[in-house]
């Protein structure tokens, strides 16, 4: 069955643009002309990805992603014509998984759908990681702590994912950015903090002491095998 994808923009051009791509590349799309209609077509059609402009009419793209991560980890790529670095960390703060810039290739859009898909389909290699007190199961696509379950992102899984691999090691922003893209793109190395950020307030007990995600100053961030008491 193909992928059911939802693109919300309140441009008809866009809209036809990326259908038309989204259906020749083998994926059913649907499409709403705002905000309110694209999270009642949400909620109805359960997509397994939105495509989301920023700039939409009444409630913009910010306000829909924030209302979509408080009942769904649904993957998100947003849509910016705006250039400021500051509307890109919001929305990726706010929980989507990654932007385009406008204007952009329909090409590039398809390859990234792919991507985030890819990313949710999860991989078989490794299908359950323990380090200290997290465990991370790939194939059930589950974090859990000993009293509790942790509802992640596709993004902060698979950042999640990439740092307990190897308990220890530092890995950059650059290689977590090539470990959640495949390809660099055009994301801003920034991009992982918000995301760092965002993992921290789901995963440690005080996000002002981290213990399980130590940021390296000036090479990147590791996860620490560390035990609670």
């Amino acid at each position: 069955m193909p992928k059911k994808i939802l693109v919300i923009d309140d441009e008809p051009k866009i809209v036809e643009i990326c259908c038309d791509y989204l259906r020749s590349a083998g994926f059913d799309v649907i499409a709403a002309g705002d905000g309110a209609e694209g999270l009642r077509l949400v909620r109805r059609e359960k997509p397994d990805l939105v495509v989301l402009d920023l700039m939409l009419p009444g409630m913009d793209g910010l306000d829909v992603c924030r209302a979509l991560r408080k009942e769904s980890n649904v993957p998100v790529i947003m849509l910016t014509a705006r250039v400021e670095e500051t509307d890109k960390l919001i929305g990726l703060e706010l929980g989507a998984d990654d932007y385009i810039t406008k204007p952009f290739s329909p090409r590039e859009l398809v390859a990234r759908v792919r991507v985030v898909l890819r990313r949710v389909s999860g991989d078989p290699s490794g299908d359950v990681i323990r380090v200290g007190n997290v465990t991370l199961d790939r194939t059930r696509y589950e974090v859990s702590l000993p009293d509790r379950a942790v509802s992640l992102t596709p993004t902060e899984f698979e950042i999640l994912a990439t740092l307990m691999s190897q308990p220890g090691r530092i890995f950059s922003r650059a290689q977590l950015l090539n470990a959640v893209h495949g390809v660099a793109f055009e994301s801003y190395e920034r991009a992982i903090d918000s995301h760092i950020r965002n993992l921290r307030r789901k995963l440690e007990p005080d996000e002002g002491g981290p213990r399980y995600i130590i940021t390296v100053h000036g090479i990147g961030y590791k996860f620490e095998a560390l035990q609670e008491p």
